[in-house]
């Protein structure tokens, strides 16, 4: 049975029953509270947050996941209703994956599954080399450390300014290797002033193999 924690002060089916979070073998638990969700999310180990927008604390419930060791790698999607609205700028910011416009629509399916499978991340230390698609000002390549790595992205470390949705070109050889590789991504989270989520975006099957490879020896 796979876990979904959601929190919202609205009609939740009749806003997400449409969705694939209303399939057969979805546990859903729906809380309004921003105490018993956090409880939850501990406890209940859920494979997807969904924080509804508009609650008063949901930046803060957000930022509180990120910085609990044992809920900082699940996947946490907003939730929002009408116009684009400044809060969910801040909600990316402290961590979410992703924002959802209400009502939900054919393109839910695809990005929900694609947050239910978002592998685990595992902790390892590598340096990296990676370029931002958008520079024009002819700067070289940045520096930067990987923290973390999965089969579908990695959390750097740099000095150098990166913005939310930006593209990035990454190189980095594997500790148990001493080959280059080569993927393609998109900061999807800013963890802090110096560390951001990056997603693979462009990456070939011979480069996913050993990524996935190097992951298996680390347990």
């Amino acid at each position: 049975m796979t876990a979904v924690l959601i929190c919202s002060h609205g009609d939740v089916e009749r806003d997400l029953g449409g969705t694939l979070l209303w399939r057969d073998g979805i546990e859903r638990q729906v809380v309004t509270k921003m105490e018993e969700a956090r409880m939850l999310a501990v406890a209940g180990r859920p494979r997807l947050v969904v924080v509804d927008r508009d609650l008063p604390w949901a930046a803060r419930f957000v930022t509180a996941l990120r910085e609990d060791a044992s809920t900082r790698g699940l996947s946490i999607v907003a939730v929002a209703r009408g116009d684009f609205d400044a809060a969910e700028v801040e909600l990316l910011e402290c961590g979410a994956n992703a924002i959802l416009r209400l009502p939900a629509g054919p393109e839910w399916s695809a990005r929900l599954q694609r947050l239910l499978d978002v592998p685990v991340r595992k902790e390892t230390r590598f340096p990296v080399s990676f370029q931002v698609e958008a520079a024009t000002n002819g700067s070289g390549p940045a520096n930067a450390q990987a923290l973390n790595l999965s089969a579908s992205g990695m959390l750097i470390e740099t000095a150098a300014p990166l913005g939310l949705r930006e593209e990035v070109h990454l190189q980095f050889g594997l500790p148990v290797s001493v080959e280059t590789l080569r993927v393609g991504g998109q900061v999807v989270r800013l963890a802090s002033a110096s560390q951001f989520g990056v997603e693979f975006r462009d990456v070939a099957p011979e480069v996913a193999r050993r990524i996935q490879g190097y992951l298996a020896t680390l347990g």
